[in-house]
């Protein structure tokens, strides 16, 4: 009896290590792009620095001369910001699990910590300087590569989607992606205007983002095929068994 628990434990462990190795190379699929990009922002390779500062320049001109679309930008890049995506997750937390639902409360904090705490660890090993521009419209501190508006947008709506994708009706949920993407896009786009990010920083940011939530929700797909349960869908959600629990 001993003998088949071990084995059972056996074929349990080397499925979870398949599952786990398919869901890492999924994410390098994400994660190749992303170190080229990093590669050429280190070695400040002369295309792309012409990219950022044409952008950079273009937008920033734009902004100096039209205030309503500076003052716009800059609600935009305040509601998208870091702190403010804590403010719309935090009781987003504490809904779950008052709702008895452990598994996605667990999914919402560990994507969230883990994406700002990897976010601080990348502008560490870039160290790349925020643009500077004469007559700046706003200021930012900190580094400037990868975005951390365009990350945090890209795994909050990422989480937000995830979770409550069993509540919305399946005509709509089609939609979701991209009215994600587009929040997603307004944010970075704020950035670049304000001239506290280049187009680079922000497109790292999203890469980055996506690559991170992609293997959240790979851990999270094969914790479920340990508890025998089905793997996550992209159609479905992460829970959709819990689709009563998440109706509010």
């Amino acid at each position: 009896m001993r003998d088949a628990n071990t084995m059972d434990e056996g074929r349990a462990g080397r499925r979870f290590g398949a599952r786990s190795l398919l869901a890492f190379a999924a994410v390098l699929i994400l994660a190749v792009p992303f170190s080229l990009l990093v590669l050429l922002v280190r070695a400040k390779s002369d295309p792309l620095l012409h990219l950022d500062h044409d952008t950079a320049d273009s937008l920033h001109g734009f902004a100096v001369d039209h205030p309503t679309f500076t003052s716009a930008m800059r609600v935009i890049s305040h509601v998208g910001s870091t702190t403010g995506w804590w403010i719309v997750l935090t009781p987003v937390f504490l809904w779950l699990v008052w709702r008895r639902l452990p598994r996605l409360a667990a999914f919402l904090a560990v994507t969230a910590l883990g994406s700002s705490l990897l976010n601080r660890l990348v502008k560490t090993l870039v160290d790349r300087a925020r643009p500077h521009l004469v007559d700046p419209v706003a200021a930012a501190a900190g580094k400037s590569f990868p975005s951390g508006h365009a990350q945090s947008a890209t795994v909050g709506c990422g989480i937000l989607v995830l979770i409550f994708l069993p509540v919305v009706a399946p005509r709509a949920r089609a939609w979701l992606p991209v009215a994600a993407a587009v929040i997603v896009g307004l944010i970075g786009f704020s950035r670049i205007a304000l001239g506290v990010h280049y187009l680079s920083d922000v497109v790292g940011g999203v890469v980055i983002g996506v690559a991170w939530l992609l293997a959240m929700t790979a851990a999270f797909s094969a914790w479920r095929r340990d508890e025998h349960k089905p793997p996550v869908h992209p159609t479905e959600g992460l829970e959709p068994e819990q689709r009563d629990r998440l109706t509010p």
